[in-house]
């Protein structure tokens, strides 16, 4: 491990507490890995998550000021934070279903503000924590503890609902290509507005074995060979681009006017 991340984590809360193959302790190596490089001090950031598999990566690992509230709850602690102390940077890393579904409402309303805050979804397109119940992110046709026969649904388009409520920063990578991944972390990360990244994170235990996936492995080269870069569809047909889940940054409105 690098010697200056090393000295950004609490070593007590290793080894983490994800299921093998998971992909948040690639994110948590990225999210360091972005501070680390734009030579942020941890003393000046606050990290806020809700609760599920994803809140657990800032708090306990992180050598840092961190807020794990309430379920669905996360954005409207960091605003509250953001009002008491404006120059906090603050970084929200919560789950989907904690950030969408029970606290899409906070999400939406951030987004409308456009608060100047960093929020990093790790979608993983179910709950993973709780029994992996159907999610408000998980795919057509996919089989969870609740919908056995698969799901009917439509999900969201995370990417799609912040932008049209007013995001003024927004980008969708996954953690199968780290390099990419962190680098739009760091533009999120210095954006002033309402910045949202929208991290695809595989959850093995709970999706994959319910949806074919023999292996983890598995799972990570299914993702990566179906992520589509958002500047390469725009030289494919509708019939290549189909089926594909776009990646790159959608919204960058520069200083975004935050409020």
């Amino acid at each position: 491990m690098n010697e200056k991340i090393y000295q950004m984590i609490n070593p007590q809360a290793f080894p983490t507490p994800f299921c093998p193959g998971c992909g948040h302790g690639i994110l948590m190596n990225a999210v360091l890995r972005a501070i680390l490089e734009l030579e942020y001090d941890l003393k000046d950031m606050l990290f806020v998550s809700g609760i599920g598999c994803a809140a657990w990566i800032p708090s306990p690992h992180f050598k840092a000021d961190t807020l794990h509230t309430l379920h669905g709850r996360a954005i409207a602690y960091a605003t509250g934070a953001k009002l008491f102390n404006p120059k906090l940077k603050i970084m929200i890393i919560s789950g989907d279903g904690d950030l969408s579904a029970i606290g899409g409402n906070h999400l939406i309303h951030a987004a409308r503000r456009n608060m100047d805050l960093t929020v990093v979804c790790a979608n993983n397109g179910i709950y993973g924590m709780t029994g992996g119940q159907v999610a408000s992110t998980t795919p057509l046709g996919s089989r969870t503890s609740t919908t056995p026969k698969g799901n009917q649904e439509p999900p969201f388009d995370l990417c799609k609902l912040v932008e049209a409520a007013g995001a003024t920063f927004v980008a969708r990578q996954p953690v199968v290509t780290p390099i990419p991944l962190t680098r739009t972390l760091k533009r999120a990360i210095v954006h002033r507005g309402f910045s949202f990244i929208d991290v695809l994170s595989p959850c093995p235990t709970q999706f994959g074995r319910r949806n074919a996936f023999r292996t983890p492995h598995d799972m990570l080269v299914s993702l990566k060979n179906t992520c589509l870069s958002v500047e390469k569809a725009r030289t494919m047909s509708p019939e290549d681009v189909k089926g594909k889940i776009l990646v790159g940054e959608f919204v960058n409105q520069g200083e975004g006017g935050q409020s």
